[in-house]
């Protein structure tokens, strides 16, 4: 993996001001490429960038890096997988095109050539780039179907900045520092920032499976050159679905063992990752390095899973217990990796999983993206369940189920039976996506315009954080309810909240993150598998654990999902409380001009009082004070 960064000034040539700048903007991800750096100016354009040498160490794969003549430059983050493949398909060198390495860059830069900018949607991998066309005047970017690597932009009198971070673009002191408030709406709602907002007013982000044409003039154009066809096939049977299934699984973490340095796997003993670990060990002679991450908390723990795979595969394993006070010393530091407000309680344990994996190997594979493409989650089985639910009369389903269900006892342990029981029936007598919504749902609207300050919510026309669902479920051209919720987490979760766990704290160590499951060739084949096949009755990842029978454990093939979080609700009112009640205090909510300070403490007393558990939301707010603390001040 990269940093990338650049300047297009649409009105006039770059100064060495500017070129300072783009040193800088470069510099400041020197964690994300710490063996090469090198920039480009090219009269109003220019480029910098950051390497981390993964494929032909050598200086050959210096970037940014050009076509014979000059008129092509790229600067690119990212792994091709399928890139020999395309030099040869496209007969590059027999055309002519002269090849000073063995770099995926190289290859990209030829194709751009005879392709333009069609050429994205023949790659496979993880990627961002921006390419400049000197024989139009034209600058590119580009991102990976699934939003595994990054790349933010911003506009200012006439100047086009871009970066792998948002502190790229922070390094120019006049670009604002303001809070957008929609964003802040939305991620008061979900515990991350949704879609091609950031928490910055006037950053952006380039979509996933999107391509950008910044023109001159300053237009700007953009496509989308990827996506699931969720056609589904109902022709398919399961014997047919699993064969193939286990078949593309297995070319898939084979496509992303290409590397010039050692691969581990980040193994949380859960299924995804696991089949990683059993389906690599298939294609490499050597032990595999493993590494996985626990909690004192048992209910939170899945190392004992871990060390079932590893033994059974003979890995080199790996071990990180994570305690509060850990993070505890890494909360603020974290946020300089992070940019924005995020929430993810996976979060740090993968920054300390991956700090244990640095210096063993420089590429790891991460098993994020199977829930998405076989329906692992909790709630693709309570959307099952609530059609049958529908059918117990209203009566009931009010009058007596609902209130026994609330009395229940709050309990801090992970995703407890009273949780999803009171989650489940908040679910009930909504639209699919909205009740896919609410089964995840941080703070409602009303919880949030309580918590808001006087006149926060009238400063702009503040949207539903539901339209982000309403347009993914819309958009996909699925029959089935459930593979169009698929198609949501697809589009929304996976992108925008486990990728960016999966790359900022992974390129925090200088760790190339690849992730096997988000593979399109296997993602749009199980787009077309009906759902029927997928969630039989409610056992969830059905085909994959079909799949992997005899392969893997039955232990680990039949344990349910516990997923990578934090006890925090229960650190909140113990080991942390000093730490949430000196964030979340009276003074400093109020400097904020943003919540009401007496709405903030009664979220907290209701917690620590255990009336309510606020942990996923205090958890939100937390990050959301530290950062804006950092950056708005």
């Amino acid at each position: 993996m990269c940093g990338i960064a650049g300047i297009f000034d649409t009105r006039r040539v770059l100064t060495p001001e500017d070129h300072a700048l783009i040193e800088r903007m470069a510099t400041v991800v020197a964690h994300r490429g710490p063996d090469d750096a090198g920039t480009w100016f090219g009269g109003r354009v220019g480029f910098g960038h950051r390497r981390l040498s993964v494929i032909d160490l050598s200086p050959n794969g210096h970037q940014p890096m050009s076509n014979e003549d000059g008129s092509i430059w790229i600067t690119y983050n990212g792994e091709i997988y399928n890139f020999a493949e395309l030099k040869a398909r496209h007969r590059l060198a027999e055309k002519g095109h002269v090849f000073r390495s063995a770099t995926d860059t190289e290859v990209l830069v030829h194709l751009f050539e005879e392709l333009g900018p069609a050429m994205a949607k023949e790659l496979n991998g993880i990627f961002a780039y921006a390419i400049w066309d000197a024989r139009k005047n034209e600058l590119h970017l580009a991102r990976d179907p699934f939003g595994v690597k990054p790349l933010f932009y911003t506009w200012r009198d006439g100047r086009f900045l871009f970066g792998s971070e948002i502190k790229c673009l922070l390094e120019d002191k006049l670009v604002p520092r303001e809070v957008d408030l929609q964003a802040l709406h939305d991620y008061l709602t979900f515990d991350y920032i949704p879609g091609e907002q950031t928490a910055f007013r006037g950053i952006r982000e380039v979509k996933p499976a999107h391509r950008m044409i910044v023109d001159g003039e300053g237009r700007v154009a953009t496509q989308r050159f990827f996506d699931l066809s969720f056609e589904e096939d109902e022709s398919l049977d399961e014997p047919r679905v699993v064969e193939k299934v286990r078949e593309l699984m297995d070319q898939a973490v084979h496509r992303q063992l290409v590397a010039d340095v050692p691969v581990g796997v980040l193994l949380s003993g859960g299924l995804d990752s696991s089949t990683c670990v059993a389906l690599m060990k298939r294609h490499t002679g050597e032990p595999i390095h493993t590494y996985s991450v626990g909690f004192e908390d048992a209910s939170f723990n899945e190392l004992p899973y871990a060390r079932v795979v590893a033994k059974q595969f003979g890995t080199i394993a790996r071990e990180v217990v994570v305690t509060s006070g850990m993070v505890r010393g890494l909360l603020t530091r974290a946020m300089d990796f992070l940019d924005e407000p995020y929430a993810d309680g996976s979060a740090i344990p993968t920054y300390f999983v991956c700090e244990r994996a640095k210096g063993e190997v420089v590429v790891v594979l991460s098993g994020e993206g199977g829930d998405e493409i076989f329906a692992g989650y909790e709630t693709h089985a309570a959307y099952k369940a609530s059609r049958w639910f529908e059918r117990v009369p209203g009566a009931i389903r009010h009058g007596l189920i609902a209130p026994l269900v609330h009395a229940l006892p709050v309990s801090h342990k992970k995703l407890s039976l009273e949780f999803k029981m009171k989650r489940f029936l908040g679910g009930q007598d909504l639209s699919p996506q909205a009740a896919h919504l609410w089964w995840r749902i941080v703070l409602t609207d009303a919880q949030k315009r309580a918590l808001y300050a006087p006149g926060v919510a009238e400063r702009i026309a503040l949207e539903e954080p539901l339209r982000h669902f309403d347009d993914a479920y819309g958009r996909c051209r699925a029959k089935d309810a459930l593979n169009r919720l698929l198609y949501v987490d697809s589009s929304v979760f996976l992108p925008d909240d486990l990728m960016i766990k999966n790359d900022r704290m992974s390129m925090a160590h200088s760790l190339e993150a690849r992730v096997p499951m988000t593979d399109p060739d296997l993602a749009e084949y199980m787009s077309r598998v009906p759902a029927r096949l997928k969630l039989p009755g409610l056992r969830k990842k059905h085909l994959m654990r079909k799949a992997m029978a005899g392969i893997l454990p039955a232990s680990i093939l039949d344990k349910k999902k516990v997923g990578l979080e934090m006890p925090y609700s229960r650190w909140f009112r113990s080991e942390l409380r000093d730490v949430l009640e000196d964030y979340l205090g009276r003074e400093r909510v109020a400097c904020t001009r943003l919540f009401r300070p007496e709405a903030v403490t009664a979220l907290v007393n209701e917690h620590m009082e255990g009336r309510r558990d606020h942990g996923r939301a205090l958890w939100g707010l937390l990050n959301f004070m530290i950062w804006h603390g950092k950056h708005i001040g």
